[in-house]
């Protein structure tokens, strides 16, 4: 039996796949779209309080704001590298079109800053854990890497085989080592010979003060929340990489992705420097 926070693949209204909004997750903050188009065909939005960052998950689009126009390149899927990336901010109107899948990803804000777009080519790609704890992070919409008022939000490839999200960690107060964050994890599987469809593995547990427990299989288009506590491991089945959006957003004054690990697993972090990076990564792109 899922949980209250678990969302199936494609149970919102179309074009949508998936229309997590704060009101229907829960919370105050934090916010994802994900839209089908097809050839020709276009959305429009209004911003309002929320500012977004927009990416292309297979296909490419145009996105139109004001006088400003921005190119989507194309992206054949979600493990051929990192995407284009177009921000726009609150109190705009804008148009989304062209073909394929794109994650509108969302946060409340109180400022308004100009609209902009991030070219794949200039998105860091980090490799972090070693092992079987090694998986690839883009970095489009991080705190430190790409200014925005409220939004954090980044792209997760973990091997088939591979745990990420390890060791659990949480993001739920506010004090010197932690901010509080939703999050949002937006879930593909790569598929494996004859198309067969893959799935892995996502855990959320809490603490006696807020008690919090999820264990969901998830496939390609599931949605997991985190409204707090300890989230991890996201585990991708040997065979099929897994892909992970997080969207995260929070009341508090600073945008920082501060953690703590949950203790009794911590130590885990240490071994990783007397082990190699998974020699599959990082994942090359296959081109469109």
């Amino acid at each position: 039996m899922h949980s209250k926070y678990y969302i199936p693949a494609r149970s919102a209204t179309p074009p949508y796949t998936v229309d997590v909004t704060p009101e229907s997750a829960g919370w105050t903050e934090a916010s994802l779209k994900v839209v089908e188009l097809e050839s020709l065909q276009e959305l429009s939005l209004d911003t309002g309080d929320t500012e977004v960052m927009i990416l292309p998950l297979s296909g490419s689009g145009t996105i139109e704001s004001g006088n400003e126009a921005f190119e989507l390149s194309p992206r054949a899927s979600v493990f051929d590298g990192p995407a284009d990336m177009v921000y726009i901010g609150t109190d705009n109107t804008y148009t989304l079109s062209g073909e394929g899948r794109f994650a509108i990803c969302g946060a409340r804000a109180k400022r308004q800053l100009p609209n902009r777009r991030v070219a794949a080519a200039d998105v860091p790609v980090e490799l972090r854990g070693t092992g079987n704890c090694s998986r690839q992070v883009h970095n489009f919409g991080t705190a430190g890497v790409f200014e925005a008022d409220s939004l954090i939000a980044c792209e997760v490839i973990t091997p088939g085989g591979n745990w990420s999200s390890y060791p659990a960690h949480k993001h739920d107060e506010n004090t010197p080592v932690e901010s509080a964050l939703e999050e949002i994890y937006y879930f593909e599987i790569d598929s494996g010979p004859s198309l067969s469809r893959g799935f892995g593995y996502h855990r959320v547990y809490g603490t006696p003060e807020r008690p919090i427990e999820v264990l969901e299989e998830v496939r390609s288009g599931d949605v997991v929340l985190v409204p707090h506590g300890y989230h991890g491991p996201s585990v991708a089945a040997p065979g099929y990489h897994m892909y992970y959006l997080n969207v995260m957003a929070g009341p508090g004054q600073e945008r920082a992705w501060k953690i703590v690990d949950d203790p009794e697993h911590a130590w885990l972090r240490g071994t990783w420097d007397r082990q190699d990076v998974d020699p599959r990564l990082p994942l090359r792109s296959r081109g469109v």
